[in-house]
């Protein structure tokens, strides 16, 4: 390598970590963002997550890019974080929690400071944050704990009258039968997923079936190969054996046919004087 090119490569090493390097930054940033407490008219966390969304588009189209599983992991915080704001941006707490119940944190920490990855704690903040707010809309609290200031219209100073008290009812019937719906659609959902799979199941069970016969064909095939290849060398080899058992008795009975022609020879020719 020429040091043109050493110095080339190493500007694109350094680049490549350069990017990487604010990458891990601004996740950090994003990240203890994502764990404070939010104005609904905040827009900087949005803006950051889109951010990190192109950086890490650019660093996977980088030729020295990490290993596939930090890219993977920095994807999933992304992702997760993406998700995170879309789930606030629901209008009812029960749509948040379910959504933030489909969210996959990251598994490994950002930074060498973190025992427990940042991401997975902001999980479950907004999950603990969620199910208050659930809880508060069936008992029609605020935050503080404290009645609602309709139901505290409906309750009076003297408690609750028997109509106050059954539109109440109504009220929590109206929101545990929103909910039922809602369970009743992801438990669809959830069987339509399992039918797809058990299809997907059956279709590879299938192909591997297949296979195996295949495989079980041309195992057979190659071993009745290999008994007829047996057979034709041991075929090869008798015949091989009888073609020099003839050619040595061929030679024993010309050796002895010449032995006795020259005693023949001797016996008749005179002998000279």
């Amino acid at each position: 390598m020429s040091p043109a090119e050493g110095a080339g490569y190493r500007r694109v090493v350094m680049a490549a970590s350069r990017l990487e390097l604010n990458l891990v930054r601004l996740l950090c940033r994003c990240e203890a963002m994502a764990a404070e407490k939010r104005d609904p008219d905040e827009w900087r966390l949005d803006k950051y997550v889109g951010a990190l969304e192109n950086m890490l588009q650019a660093l996977k189209a980088q030729a020295s890019k990490p290993a596939s599983e930090v890219i993977n992991e920095y994807s999933r915080k992304v992702d997760f974080l993406k998700g995170m704001l879309q789930a606030e941006k629901l209008t009812s707490s029960s749509e948040k929690a379910l959504a933030n119940q489909f969210l996959a944190p990251g598994r490994v920490p950002t930074t060498a400071r973190e025992r427990v990855p940042a991401t997975k704690t902001v999980h479950l903040q907004s999950r603990a944050r969620y199910t208050g707010e659930m809880r508060s809309e069936l008992l029609g609290t605020d935050s503080a704990g404290e009645p609602q200031p309709d139901v505290r219209k409906r309750i009076g100073v003297a408690g609750p009258r028997p109509g106050d008290e059954k539109q109440s009812a109504a009220e929590l019937d109206l929101v545990l039968q929103q909910h039922q719906n809602l369970q009743e659609k992801l438990a669809e959902e959830m069987l339509d997923l399992a039918r797809s799979l058990k299809t997907n199941t059956l279709a590879a069970q299938s192909v591997i079936k297949k296979d195996n016969q295949t495989l079980s064909h041309s195992l057979k095939m190659a071993d009745q190969n290999l008994e007829k290849l047996k057979t034709e060398s041991e075929r090869l080899e008798q015949h091989t054996q009888k073609s020099v058992n003839w050619l040595l008795w061929a030679m024993l009975i010309i050796v002895c046919f010449i032995f006795i022609s020259m005693i023949l020879f001797i016996r008749i020719m005179p002998k000279l004087k």
